[in-house]
């Protein structure tokens, strides 16, 4: 029985030192081990012992790293010792193959986004017109979707509201985690990737994880899933019948997340 396991990265196996959570002393601490550089400076963690879950789960099952980070942030990640056979990144635009984009899969997203929603152009000239000073920077993401860094205690109360209510009628979507809001086409999605997969794979059952409003489709696509106890579904109230929520916040709901996964993966 082939086990597909598809689990999102940012605040779900991977942190931030913004996003740990840890309290008590320092000698409780739990050993961290650092996944990700940036511009030479260490930008994401992992507990050690979600490293060692998670080698564990790459060797039992096909685990895909699925995010909706950029090709080109996706590899600033090193989750394990041997990079995974299959990866999702942009939210499902890019198929990575033994860490090569797919091309034809590529060309597939961009065609059906084309024939299914507005032009991404007309989204970002949206967002520059109706951004202010709580806007710090607007990026376009692989010519699929755009997002924006925010000021959280300068953006306006009802700006997301808006811009979610424009978008929905363009086809777009709308997601606020941390201090980025997205705006991906509703036809990109982390979960046709995970179904291209099972595809490819023969997977007979599938095991998600995520937090945000983007992995919904991915977490009611699997036969079961997990969110954290944190997170833009956690603040929303987000649930499943299918979908356990873990007890621990921060980086060690991450760990929880990793043994939760191998622990339905491997049980018969």
């Amino acid at each position: 029985m082939t086990v597909l396991v598809c689990s999102d990265l940012d605040r779900t196996l991977i942190y931030s030192t913004a996003a740990f959570a840890l309290h008590g002393p320092d000698e409780t601490m739990p050993r961290l081990l650092c996944v990700e550089f940036y511009q030479g400076a260490p930008l994401s963690y992992m507990t050690e012992a979600s490293a060692r879950t998670l080698e564990t789960l790459a060797k039992t099952t096909t685990f895909v790293p699925t995010t909706t980070r950029t090709l080109e942030q996706y590899r600033r990640v090193r989750l394990l010792e041997k990079s995974a056979p299959y990866a999702i990144s942009a939210n499902g635009g890019h198929l990575l193959v033994d860490g090569v984009d797919d091309p034809e899969w590529a060309a597939s997203v961009k065609n059906t986004i084309t024939e299914n929603c507005a032009p991404l152009a007309d989204v970002q000239n949206h967002l520059t017109r109706t951004s202010g000073n709580f806007v710090l920077k607007l990026r376009n993401a692989s010519d699929l979707f755009a997002y924006t860094v925010v000021d959280r205690a300068s953006l306006p109360p009802t700006w997301v509201d808006d811009l979610t209510a424009w978008c929905a009628e363009r086809g777009w979507r709308t997601s606020l985690q941390g201090r980025k809001v997205y705006c991906l086409p509703t036809t990109l999605t982390k979960a046709a990737a995970a179904a291209e997969i099972a595809r490819r794979t023969g997977a007979s059952t599938m095991l998600a994880a995520g937090d945000s409003l983007l992995d919904i489709d991915l977490l009611e696509a699997a036969d079961n899933s997990i969110r954290p106890a944190h997170g833009e579904l956690h603040d929303t109230g987000w649930t499943s019948p299918t979908t356990a929520v873990t007890t621990a916040r921060g980086i060690l709901a991450g760990q929880e997340i990793g043994d939760w996964l191998l622990e339905r993966a491997t049980t018969p």
